[in-house]
């Protein structure tokens, strides 16, 4: 059974960042860049993951040139979103009320944190307003 994109695992997680980041890469550079000097099983190693997560369409492959390229096909915030549900449902009923207070009470926040805090609050109260079934 093919793992949900929220199970990848902190290599695979490792792999995605880097391509975020960075765009389309080869094995080699990814190689070099999670394992500097790491050698042929290092590369075998970033190659079985790059299959895996090419198998369950989280990244593309361009064979168009002598060396494959790969891009990520999920989003960073995508990929967020999806294991802070399944945080929320395991965790938390489903509900992320929970689950944002603890986040918020817990850390402290900048004053741009709390400012995009405050804009988004305002945004979906705006939205809500708007919306024809807001009731």
């Amino acid at each position: 059974m093919a793992r949900t994109p929220q199970d990848v695992t902190e290599t695979e997680l490792s792999i995605l960042q880097l391509l975020w980041d960075e765009g389309a890469a080869t094995i080699r550079h990814l190689t070099e860049r999670l394992y500097p000097g790491g050698g042929t099983s290092k590369y075998a190693t970033v190659q079985k993951l790059l299959e895996r997560l090419e198998e369950e369409q989280l990244v593309r492959r361009d064979r168009s040139g002598s060396a494959h390229t790969f891009q990520a096909l999920i989003n960073r915030e995508e990929l967020i979103g999806r294991r802070l549900r399944t945080v929320a449902e395991q965790l938390c009923g489903g509900s992320l009320t929970p689950l944002l207070t603890h986040l918020v009470r817990t850390r402290k926040l900048s004053d741009q944190e709390r400012r995009e805090l405050r804009s988004l609050i305002e945004e979906l109260e705006s939205d809500k307003r708007k919306s024809p079934r807001s009731n």
